[in-house]
């Protein structure tokens, strides 16, 4: 039998007790879960179809004829620097309303910004309008982190947090795989007009966005959020809901539930300066581990991987039109990595397999930019080197977004996720690209094989930070592992607190 919420008999009014995180943890897993994962999971289809599919567009924008007075150099830099800076902005801005106002609709209010601002991309007829409508695009799906890592980590069993999460964050890459193809057929003049094929390259974001949008809108609000703003009794009928569904399914009567209730103090809405005493007074430890991550990943993956297009052209020689078929290859690399490696995160553990992943990746980086300095590698050696950095990589930069969603209090959590993304993306995904554009532009194998090096150093660096400082999280429930700053604690006996 479920537990309700009910008014404690400890401190005073606006006091609860509930067990709704222990019920939630406690559940096998069910068809209720898997509407939460395609619902939620799909969107990161959508940013790996974007940025894949502006990249390799690059070379057609910049033709004449296309409709846009536009360089290959301001697609790859001012736009995709301003893609990220929107996607920062997003994150931020989004964030703090996802912890105000619910996960629910900030998951949907900012893919409808995402929608909105794709569909007009397609009607581009100058470059100052696409550079608005890639910072506007961003800011949509920068929303989308906060809002969607949020609610899934509170959605799904402790138990399989870890492996649901990193497959959630690394579907990505089916996005980025489906975007190389689409890129393939689009560039072909023979079937699209020069100024056709890339509006249309964006109608394909739109299409996949209003079927996740119908499919979403039966995701329901995240039951924690919900007793921690009063409203235990909306709480306690989607969690009542999600044990009938699987009662039935399953036929059988659930485990009984492990965790303790917590004691939760009804207060308002949580302010920045909170935030910042939760991540600088609180959590030191654990905020230098999540911009290690965040950075690390996000320099790799801004600079040096989406801009693999250009390495292909500038120093192999490969047709613009043919680098989608090679960037499919790492894209599948990608996606197997955190479906392949996923449940070790669970099992083995957090800190060995994030430290694992990190430094692994950045060694065969090392290893990649040694071969290629030495001039050993063509486009076929080099894409298998790089797919072989990026199944390790992929792991390891999915598991950014879980620690920083679980290792903070429940108030905190989607601005929290937006702050690591916001600062670790500025500081990796602005300067990255530009810094790497820069070198590889430059045509010189030393130049790029600095920005190789880069990229490998960082992602080591942080791997050594997770040795050091990571949290077991594991099969933890989200309240031992960060108490919400409004829990409080159970009365002695005697009834004092």
């Amino acid at each position: 039998m479920s537990t309700p919420q009910r008014e404690a008999a400890g401190p005073g009014p606006g006091t609860v007790e509930t067990d709704v995180p222990g019920r939630l943890d406690r559940l096998p897993w069910s068809p209720w879960h898997w509407r939460i994962l395609i619902g939620l999971g799909t969107v990161w289809i959508l940013d790996g179809l974007e940025v894949t599919v502006v990249g390799n567009l690059a070379a057609r924008l910049a033709e004449p004829g296309s409709g846009v007075a536009i360089s290959t150099t301001q697609v790859t830099t001012v736009a995709a620097a301003l893609y990220v800076a929107g996607a920062c902005c997003g994150a931020l801005f989004f964030g703090w309303l996802t912890d105000r106002l619910g996960r629910k609709k900030l998951f949907m209010v900012t893919l409808v910004v995402y929608l909105a601002a794709t569909a007009v991309t397609a009607f581009s007829w100058t470059a100052w309008f696409f550079f608005l409508c890639r910072f506007f695009t961003g800011f949509g799906i920068g929303g989308e982190y906060a809002a969607i890592n949020s609610a899934i980590d509170e959605l799904i069993p402790a138990r399989v947090r870890g492996r649901v999460d990193l497959i959630v964050n690394g579907s990505f890459w089916i996005g980025a795989a489906l975007g190389a193809f689409a890129s393939i057929a689009l560039l072909d003049t023979a079937l699209f007009a020069t100024d056709v094929g890339w509006r249309l390259a964006f109608g394909i974001g739109v299409v996949l966005g209003l079927v996740i949008l119908l499919v979403r809108r039966h995701v329901p609000e995240s039951p924690r959020w919900l007793f921690l703003h009063g409203r235990g009794d909306e709480a306690e009928e989607i969690v009542a809901e999600a044990e009938r569904i699987v009662r039935e399914e399953s036929g059988k009567e659930l485990p009984p539930v492990e965790d303790p209730p917590i004691r939760i103090r009804e207060r308002g809405p949580i302010g920045f300066v909170t935030v910042a005493r939760t991540l600088v007074r609180t959590y030191p430890r654990r905020t230098v581990l999540g911009l290690s991550l965040f950075v690390g990943q996000s320099f790799l993956y801004n600079s040096v991987t989406f801009g693999y297009a250009a390495i292909l052209t500038t120093f192999f020689d490969v047709p613009a039109g043919d680098t989608g078929y090679y960037f499919a290859v790492i894209a599948v690399g990608n996606f197997l990595g955190p479906v392949l490696l996923g449940h070790f995160f669970d099992s083995v553990g957090r800190r060995p397999m994030i430290a694992g992943t990190y430094l692994g990746s950045g060694v065969l980086l090392f290893g990649t930019a040694w071969l290629f300095q030495r001039g050993s590698l063509d486009a076929p050696t080099m894409t298998a080197c790089w797919t072989a950095v990026l199944f390790l990589a992929s792991a390891g930069a999915s598991s950014a977004y879980l620690t920083v969603s679980e290792i903070f209090p429940m108030e905190t959590r989607a601005l929290c996720i937006a702050f690591f993304y916001a600062v670790g993306t500025a500081v990796g995904g602005i300067s990255g690209p530009l810094l790497f554009n820069g070198l590889v532009g430059s045509g010189e194998v030393g130049d790029t094989t600095l920005a190789f090096c880069i990229g490998a150093a960082l992602m080591a660096a942080a791997g050594l930070v997770e040795a050091l400082i990571g949290i077991k999280a594991e099969r933890r429930s989200l309240e031992s592992l960060a108490a919400p700053l409004s829990q409080v604690p159970d009365p002695d006996p005697a009834g004092r607190v």
